[in-house]
């Protein structure tokens, strides 16, 4: 990083096999390309990348060695994950794409319209993890308590709400951030008069063994 800072928010040596930090841009700061795959989405400020120009809700994808810089002309804030790609014999590995959450349909989990669904990476094998924003408006809720091989990442970006995991319950609010690790029981039930919003993150289309 140049004229920026990252605060980490996880990474291996807590346990995680991913890497999730905020990177905080000052005007003409950047962060160069990474050996590994990278996802990034824009939360304030705009970014410039290989020719294209990020504002918040803009996201990217790019594979190990990209060899893609990102720049920021003014200051800019940016929720980054990182991880080493897991290859599926025959599976061409993704290419990378910028695009817009907006221009994602959202989708109702499990029928309920008050909890929406983006994914903002697409159903496929190649790709060895997913991110999703989630939308809950006010007394949404999951339906169920959940226990899965899957770890997650989760960072909360606007509005606030309960976050239950294993036996203990948290208030959580925009800016928050949480790592569940496989296994971790898990639920979330949004509070207040706005939505609750998060971007989650997890592992993906690959054998747990």
């Amino acid at each position: 990083m140049h004229k920026a800072t990252g605060i980490v928010h996880v990474g291996p040596a807590i346990g995680a096999a991913f890497t999730q930090y905020t990177a905080e841009f000052e005007p003409g700061g950047s962060l160069d390309p990474a050996s590994i795959q990278r996802f990034i989405y824009v939360i304030e400020g705009e970014l410039e990348v290989a020719g294209a120009s990020l504002a918040p809700g803009d996201y990217a994808y790019f594979p190990p060695a990209s060899k893609t810089t990102i720049h920021a002309k003014a200051t800019a804030r940016a929720a980054i994950i990182e991880k080493p790609y897991q290859p599926l014999p025959g599976i061409s590995m993704p290419a990378g794409f910028f695009r817009r959450e907006s221009d994602i349909a959202p989708a109702p989990l499990m029928g309920d319209e008050a909890l929406e669904v983006r994914a903002l990476l697409p159903d496929d094998p190649s790709f060895d993890f997913a991110v999703n924003i989630m939308t809950y408006l006010p007394g949404a809720a999951l339906p169920n308590v959940e226990i899965h091989i899957m770890e997650h990442g989760l960072l909360m970006l606007a509005g606030g709400g309960i976050y239950r995991l294993a036996d203990c319950w948290y208030p959580v609010a925009s800016g928050d951030f949480i790592w569940m690790a496989p296994f971790c029981p898990q639920w979330f039930g949004a509070l207040g008069k706005t939505p609750a919003k998060y971007l989650i993150y997890k592992d993906w289309n690959r054998a747990p063994l």
